[in-house]
């Protein structure tokens, strides 16, 4: 390695958590983890995991990590491509049927039924991976499509559908655009979950577990978290205009210790801040960790390279979320971010980094070129409530020496 992280600069994280966040109530608590060469030069825990409670996070300390699990649906995914069953340009009807008819949305909706027209063309796979498949996510609130989204719970993971049914119902709902003409984060990617089961024959929970979480010792990594370990799952919030932060699940009664309907490709997972690590080094390594290989070097070059047509960016190509002017530069992979220019998004960092984080302000990164990865914990929803991903890259980068 061409260089390494200056102690003190390291340390000014944890200070600026503190007094930034922490002080002043805006984060219930924050754990930051900073690796170089796969090696843990930084790893910080601050503040209480429950309310009411003295005991602060530490290293056994679960979050729920929301679209953190997409990474780790996406490399599933290319397990199976690599053993032939499924392709990237594989259209998503030959393994689920029910999506045999998608069309786009042409008008309608709000107790009219809806209009559609034909697709440009087929939705393929790689639609899933890049969240190009034209389908949405119900929190989007900007059309009549993720409006039925919300009017039927769709993404309700101890509602009605589990991914079976998920599929179904998706397959009666129109399309926001044609597949690949355009960026919209979505619920493309549980839709994958559910290409994963149907392809494998396992339930996405038991092929996670065996497939990945096992080799890679992540042992604190699942849907649910089981009944022995409860007592560590932290404490999660949701800011509130005009009130701040409000306690949302709490630890000790969580929603994630029962058993979903919906096993959640897109966001259903609870991990450690080690155990995601330990899935970093293995992206980190080219696919391989400790000898166990998930899947090849080649692989991942595949995925994190852009796939946004016309080499685009997520400020150009997206039609609602992440189209912000700090996303210029951004390509999107086959499950992550790529980071293609550091000057176009005004932020220290390399081209050909990868990441991506989640709803409750979770957030990772790999660089390959410096060899540096980084895990970030807390739990507070919406993500794009506070600066601080940005603010810690900045902080992590200006470490290095």
């Amino acid at each position: 390695m061409s260089s390494s992280f200056d102690s003190a600069r390291l340390t000014r994280i944890d200070a600026f958590v503190q007094e930034r966040y922490l002080d002043s109530g805006k984060l219930p608590h924050a754990q930051v983890l900073v690796a170089r060469g796969g090696e843990i030069a930084h790893f910080s825990s601050l503040g209480p995991a429950r309310e009411g409670s003295a005991k602060a996070i530490d290293e056994g300390s679960l979050f729920r990590i929301a679209s953190m699990t997409k990474p780790i649906t996406s490399i599933a995914f290319m397990m199976l491509v690599e053993e032939c069953k499924v392709a990237l340009d594989t259209p998503v009807a030959a393994v689920l049927p029910e999506f045999a008819n998608l069309g786009v949305y042409n008008g309608g909706g709000a107790g009219v039924p809806f209009l559609t027209k034909p697709c440009e063309r087929p939705m393929q796979m790689v639609d899933l991976l890049r969240h190009t498949s034209g389908l949405t996510y119900s929190f989007q609130n900007r059309s009549n499509v993720d409006a039925a989204h919300r009017e039927l719970k769709l993404e309700n993971w101890h509602g009605a559908y589990d991914l079976d049914a998920l599929v179904a119902a998706l397959g009666q709902l129109p399309l926001e655009f044609s597949p690949g003409t355009a960026w919209n984060y979505s619920v493309s990617t549980d839709v994958l979950g559910a290409v994963v089961q149907r392809v494998s024959g396992q339930r996405l929970d038991e092929f996670f577990a065996e497939r990945i979480f096992k080799p890679l010792q992540m042992n604190d990594t699942f849907f649910q978290v089981p009944e022995d370990k409860t007592d560590r799952l932290t404490d999660c919030y949701t800011f509130v205009p005009g009130k701040g932060r409000v306690l949302y699940d709490r630890g000790g009664e969580s929603a994630w210790s029962r058993q979903p309907v919906q096993l959640s490709g897109g966001g259903g997972l609870v991990s450690t801040a080690l155990d995601y690590h330990r899935f970093c080094r293995m992206l980190l390594n080219g696919g391989e960790l400790d000898g166990a290989r998930i899947v090849s070097r080649k692989t991942l070059e595949l995925m994190t390279a852009n796939h946004l047509p016309g080499n685009g960016d997520l400020a150009s190509m997206s039609r609602s979320l992440f189209s912000e002017a700090t996303n210029a530069g951004v390509g999107f992979g086959l499950g992550f971010a790529v980071n293609m220019s550091p000057a176009l998004n005004l932020l220290a960092g390399s081209a050909g980094e990868f990441y991506w984080g989640g709803m409750f302000s979770t957030a990772f990164f790999v660089d390959p070129v410096e060899e540096v990865t980084m895990v970030f914990m807390t739990q507070l929803s919406p993500s794009s409530t506070y600066p601080i991903r940005r603010e810690l890259k900045t902080l992590i980068y200006s470490a290095l020496s």
